[in-house]
C-alpha cells in the first residue's frame, strides 16, 4: 500500500474544505510537501482544485520548485486540456498527471496521453456523489458540474481508453474524517483492474483497513488529517505494518 499525501492547491495556496466546499487556505503547498516527503510519504498529489472551472493550468512553478526538494513519484492535476498541456508538466518534473473534466469530455484524450507517456503516467480522478444505495454519480469542477455519468461505467470507460491509475474521491466523505465510502471503493474495485488511489474521509488508522485489506486498493490518498495534524504518516504507516499490511519502511 502507497500513503500519499494529497495537496489541493488554488493559485499559490494549499486549501481544504469539507465535502470539496468552503475551502479555506491553510499554507504554502511546496512546504507542506516537503514536509510530508521528509515524514516519509511515498508520493505527493497535487490538485488545482479550481483549475477547469477558471480554464488555466498554473501548477507549473509549483512542479518546478517540488522537484528541487521532493525525491518520491508526484503526481499534478488541473487544467490540463490537451497533449500541450501534459507535456509542459512532464517537463516541469512531474512523473504523472491526473485528469477529470478534460477526460470525460474527451475520453479519447486519454488514449492520446497514454500513448505518448505511458499508461502509467495517466491517473483519471473521479468525484463521485452518491444518489442511492447502489449508484454514484461522477462529478467536475471540484464537485460542482454533474456529468450525469455513471460512476462504475466512467471508472470502467477509463480504464479501457488507457488509463493507468483511478483516484477516487468521494465528495460526500471528503474533509469530514468519518471514514472513506466503502460501498463505493468496494465497487469500483470489483469493475476494475487497475490500480485505485482512495481519497476522501480519512480520519484515522483503523479507516485504511476496509479499502486496503478487504477491497484490495493500492493507495490511500490523505490531505485533512496531515494538514490539521489528527495523525502523523509515522502513526500511519506503523499502524498500517502492525495490520501486516505491505507498506515502504521508512526511517524518520
Amino acid at each position: 500500500m502507497r500513503i500519499i499525501s494529497r495537496l489541493d492547491v488554488k493559485g499559490k495556496n494549499l486549501i481544504k474544505g469539507i465535502n470539496l466546499e468552503g475551502l479555506r487556505v491553510v499554507g504554502d503547498p511546496n512546504k507542506y510537501a516537503i514536509k510530508y516527503y521528509e515524514q516519509g510519504a511515498d508520493e505527493i498529489l497535487f490538485i488545482d482544485s479550481v483549475a477547469s472551472l477558471y480554464d488555466r493550468n498554473n501548477l507549473i512553478d509549483i512542479v518546478k520548485l517540488a522537484c528541487r526538494n521532493i525525491f518520491v513519484p508526484f503526481t499534478v492535476g488541473g487544467g490540463i486540456r490537451n497533449l500541450k498541456d501534459a507535456e509542459k508538466l512532464f517537463i516541469s518534473g512531474a512523473d504523472k498527471i491526473s485528469l477529470n473534466t478534460a477526460a470525460i469530455e474527451n475520453p479519447k484524450l486519454i488514449n492520446e496521453l497514454a500513448k505518448n507517456f505511458g499508461s502509467q503516467a495517466i491517473v483519471i480522478s473521479i468525484e463521485a456523489k452518491k444518489i442511492s444505495d447502489s449508484k454514484w454519480i461522477a462529478y467536475t469542477n471540484n464537485g460542482r458540474e454533474n456529468t450525469n455519468k455513471d460512476v462504475i461505467d466512467w471508472a470502467k470507460k477509463a480504464t479501457d481508453h488507457g488509463a493507468g491509475e483511478i483516484l477516487l474521491t468521494s465528495v460526500d466523505n471528503e474533509g469530514t474524517l468519518k471514514g472513506f465510502d466503502d460501498d463505493l471503493v468496494n465497487e469500483i474495485c470489483k469493475n476494475i483492474k487497475i490500480p485505485v488511489i482512495v481519497s476522501g474521509g480519512f480520519g484515522k488508522p483503523e479507516h485504511l483497513l476496509n479499502p486496503v485489506k478487504k477491497f484490495g486498493v493500492d493507495a490511500i490518498a490523505i490531505a485533512h488529517c496531515l494538514h490539521y495534524n489528527k495523525f502523523s504518516l509515522r502513526e500511519i504507516r506503523d499502524f498500517a505494518l502492525n495490520q501486516n499490511i505491505k507498506v515502504r519502511k521508512f526511517n524518520q
